[in-house]
């Protein structure tokens, strides 16, 4: 059944004085600072006897970024495939969002596509009669801390996390898709940031599960040289990015805006390992004269930017969790990293 086993963990890195990049946050410094988009999470977390007695172990879940208006204009970048994101191929032809983003473990995506159909059915009868559509669900793998030869989601959960879609504030960390995920040696999942840039605000909302535990850097400090995580056997997992934005943007300039995320993971760590899915989607909640060439720089730069930042915030709300097999994985470790920071001027 449902629940959630995530606790408080203080404020924020920025409120704690972290600065990442020149660019101002929005109000919330969350993807919801782009009026009209709503997040919504469902956490499964439950502890049964293996299959075929029971389903095991679950530290998984569903999220759901929902804007309030449907289709948007939208793209997508790759910057390494080994993952999925369904309706990725209909984005990149015919530059639209048809559905809310839906977020969730590896191996649930056919049970979070058969929910997310229910949703788009029950919210305009047309679907399925005057044309069909194709949800968009992101996944990444959380089977080192869920039992994954079991779908521990049930189709119902995407409906769930749309009716329980919010404005900020909603959870980060081991929370909805997020809860089994683990990130640069520490424990990752949900996170969120924004920045202003150029009269307009771009939001970005991951699902971090990637990186070995040396490779983590905050505000371009070594800290997993100096605060050494589990080290995975195999460092690659996967991230999936949503980038949101006011700015009235061609499909073309938003699969642009969405290729920048890849340097926001690369500024925490991330080489994008062989085995890893860095899969990214942004779209635009205005429309209007284009925002085009050089005026897309304030854009990029506040994708990286926000990336980065979601990812740390993702890490820093993540508390410790203990899943599949007694493994537990560590929320990163506060004192520290701050103490760190502080000794290297960043804070």
């Amino acid at each position: 059944m449902p629940g959630t086993p995530s606790k408080p963990r203080g404020p924020r890195l920025r409120e704690l004085g972290l600065r990442i990049g020149e660019l101002e946050p929005g109000p919330s410094d969350s993807i919801a600072d782009v009026s009209g988009i709503l997040v919504g999470h469902v956490t499964v977390w439950r502890d049964e006897p293996e299959p075929p007695e029971g389903r095991g172990t679950a530290r998984t879940g569903v999220t759901a970024v929902v804007p309030e208006s449907l289709p948007l204009r939208a793209g997508v970048a790759v910057l390494n495939g080994a993952g999925e994101l369904t309706g990725s191929h209909g984005i990149r032809e015919w530059g639209q969002l048809d559905t809310p983003v839906y977020l969730t473990a590896t191996m649930a995506v056919g049970r979070v596509f058969d929910g997310a159909v229910s949703v788009a059915v029950a919210s305009d009868p047309s679907v399925g009669v005057d044309d069909v559509l194709i949800p968009v669900v992101g996944e990444c793998d959380d089977s080192d801390l869920s039992e994954a030869r079991v779908v521990q989601v049930e189709g119902a959960d995407a409906g769930r996390a749309v009716e329980g879609a919010t404005g900020w504030p909603f959870d980060e960390g081991a929370v909805g898709a997020g809860t089994g995920m683990t990130c640069l040696g520490w424990k990752g999942g949900i996170g969120t940031a924004s920045r202003l840039a150029g009269g307009y605000v771009v939001g970005v909302l991951v699902l971090a599960n990637f990186g070995g535990s040396r490779q983590l850097r905050v505000a371009g400090v070594p800290v997993g040289e100096l605060v050494p995580g589990e080290a995975r056997a195999d460092p690659a997992g996967s991230c999936i990015a949503v980038v949101a934005t006011d700015a009235p943007l061609s499909s073309a300039s938003l699969e642009r805006v969405a290729r920048r995320a890849g340097l926001g993971l690369a500024r925490t760590g991330s080489v994008a390992h062989h085995g890893s899915g860095e899969i990214f989607v942004a779209f635009s909640t205005s429309s209007g004269q284009e925002v085009e060439g050089w005026d897309l720089d304030p854009l990029f730069e506040a994708t990286v930017d926000a990336t980065e930042e979601a990812v740390l915030n993702a890490m820093w709300a993540a508390p410790d969790v203990e899943g599949r097999d007694g493994r537990v994985v560590r929320g990163l470790p506060h004192n520290e990293v701050l103490e760190l920071l502080r000794a290297r001027s960043v804070l």
